[in-house]
């Protein structure tokens, strides 16, 4: 079964925001809408752009950068491979990496993987509540890290611990308010512990 379909964003100005997630090439995926619901600070969640190689990483963060992003991690390398952290006009934040440190090829814009990290305050309780919504579980690092078994869909679902993925993020954990994210889904509707709220696909 299909975990999740889309994500929609929700923004202030959903025209400007339509257009960034375009230039992204991830519109198939990522749905915007109007909303002026109260946020502030890390709205708890990321979105992760999995990738092939390093020169896929730099093209789109470049563009995203382009289209009005602000840089929260620089490009670079690391012990687990090559990437950055963005921060999109309205406000969502991106994750643009790959596990090659080089690149094997030409430059693409190739996509591999959309996975939305959520990050919860008890990772335990909330991987239960999913599990009793129909999505089994693929990994699991005990109380730190959880990733569900989503083939087929075009978004991966995983679950982190709000600090950790704040600090992944490079971001202060603190946040108040909406999500201004809805999952959509054949297990919804419904609104897990942590506030994020599933609509039905």
């Amino acid at each position: 079964m299909s975990a999740i379909t889309s994500v929609t964003i929700e923004a202030p100005d959903p025209a400007s925001a339509a257009a960034f997630y375009d230039a992204l090439g991830l519109a198939d995926v990522v749905r915007v809408r109007a909303s002026d619901a109260p946020t502030s600070g890390f709205r708890g969640f990321t979105l992760s752009l999995v990738v092939a190689q390093p020169s896929t990483v730099d093209g789109l963060v470049g563009s995203a950068l382009t289209a009005g992003a602000t840089v929260l991690k620089p490009v670079g390398k690391s012990f687990w491979g090559y990437g950055g952290v963005v921060q999109a006009p309205d406000g969502t934040i991106l994750k643009i990496a790959s596990s090659a440190k080089k690149d094997s090829g030409p430059a693409t814009r190739q996509i591999d993987d959309v996975v939305l990290l959520l990050g919860v305050e008890n990772v335990k309780a909330t991987k239960q509540f999913y599990v009793e919504h129909g999505l089994p579980v693929a990994r699991s690092f005990g109380s730190k890290y959880v990733e569900f078994d989503t083939q087929g869909s075009p978004i991966k679902l995983a679950l982190y611990s709000r600090r950790a993925a704040a600090k992944d993020a490079g971001v202060d954990p603190a946040g108040t308010g909406s999500h201004r994210l809805v999952v959509t889904g054949p297990a919804g509707p419904f609104t897990d512990p942590d506030g994020f709220a599933w609509e039905a696909a």
